[in-house]
């Protein structure tokens, strides 16, 4: 089914039913054992910074189970660590991380496309080598904070390539990398020897815990090429969102092209809000979506009924009040198709649950 071509009603409710499927699979006893299982095998967290652009699933093109990857998303991938609200979310993951004894290693990402660079990052207006600089200015930030030695938290810079949703691991020695989209199946086994040639100041269990990464990045892109080959891979790779979703908590979202993910964290929260509603209307023009509408979904997280839960809806009530009111003042015409959602995310069961 083209949820892309539906009408604008009928794709937010396939949307609501989606998260509730998604919510119930993971509170599942087969998925929650396995995710257990995962954890226990291969106990390093993992954290990503990424752009809000909706083809980006670090977990979808790595295979890995849902909820492993704490994701950080923002426009371009544009993050400053000197921001009130994410330099402290971030220190408290990490803080929780390793009073479980774990380290954590935090993707740091950009991301481009090799088929045509006018599909690449509208964050950096497609500048491919000024978002691989940045990415590089946050991972000297992520030292800063947690140590240069890397012991605990290492930031590791990692390209994706949205065509074939290809990895590109960048390495310590200036200029190396590894292009999992040239990884083929004879190569796998001694891709730990690869990485640590590639990588010989990360710990060596968080070596041992991003192959299963790789190795699934490596199934997935047979995938994708699988699909191209049959001619239903085209799509996948424009933009084709047709909501913007403001908040944390959207990892059911799985499928591609569906959401701008914005992250509550930039003292400039209007700049992304009026970047995502123009790609929307861009997608409008281009005919890439239908015209009818679109949607606007705030989430908030909370771990805890009570104060926690009062101060997630407030939160979101804001976030979801804020971008509409950039919206309708930016893009008039575009703001009255616009469908207003808000809501709280219950983070241990994922449960999201609507406040309208």
């Amino acid at each position: 089914m083209d949820i892309h071509r539906k009408p604008i009603h009928e794709r937010i409710d396939w949307l609501f039913d989606l998260a509730d499927r998604h919510g119930a699979n993971f509170r599942s006893p087969e998925v929650w054992l396995a995710r257990e299982r995962y954890m226990a095998e291969h106990p390093t967290a993992i954290a990503a910074l990424k752009c809000m652009d909706g083809r980006i699933n670090i977990a979808v093109a790595t295979n890995t189970p849902v909820g492993i990857v704490m994701p950080f998303r923002n426009l371009g991938g544009i993050f400053d660590l000197g921001w009130p609200h994410l330099g402290e979310l971030l220190a408290h993951h990490v803080q929780r991380v390793v009073s479980q004894g774990r380290r954590m290693l935090l993707l740091i990402t950009y991301h481009f496309s090799r088929g045509d660079p006018r599909r690449g990052c509208a964050g950096f207006n497609c500048d491919t080598a000024a978002a691989i600089a940045h990415t590089y200015e946050i991972r000297r930030q992520v030292a800063h904070i947690f140590g240069a030695g890397h012991g605990t938290v290492y930031p590791l810079v990692c390209g994706f390539e949205t065509d074939e949703d290809a990895l590109v691991i960048h390495g310590t020695a200036a200029g190396a990398t590894l292009d999992m989209a040239g990884v083929d199946g004879a190569a796998l086994p001694a891709l730990g020897r690869t990485l640590d040639d590639l990588l010989p100041d990360m710990p060596a269990q968080m070596r041992a815990d991003l192959l299963p990464l790789l190795h699934g990045n490596v199934e997935h892109i047979g995938e994708v090429r699988e699909q191209a080959r049959q001619a239903k891979r085209e799509l996948d790779i424009e933009h084709r969102e047709w909501m913007i979703c403001l908040g944390r908590g959207f990892d059911f979202l799985h499928t591609p092209n569906l959401a701008l993910i914005i992250g509550p964290y930039s003292p400039n929260l209007d700049v992304p809000v009026h970047t995502a509603a123009s790609i929307i209307k861009s997608n409008m023009a281009a005919g890439r979506i239908p015209d009818d509408g679109f949607l606007l979904l705030a989430s908030v997280p909370y771990e805890e009924q009570g104060v926690d839960r009062a101060r997630a809806e407030l939160k979101s009530r804001f976030l979801s009040g804020f971008a509409a009111e950039v919206i309708r003042k930016d893009f008039p015409d575009l703001a009255r198709t616009m469908t207003v959602r808000t809501s709280v995310l219950d983070w241990r069961s994922r449960r999201l649950e609507t406040l309208d």
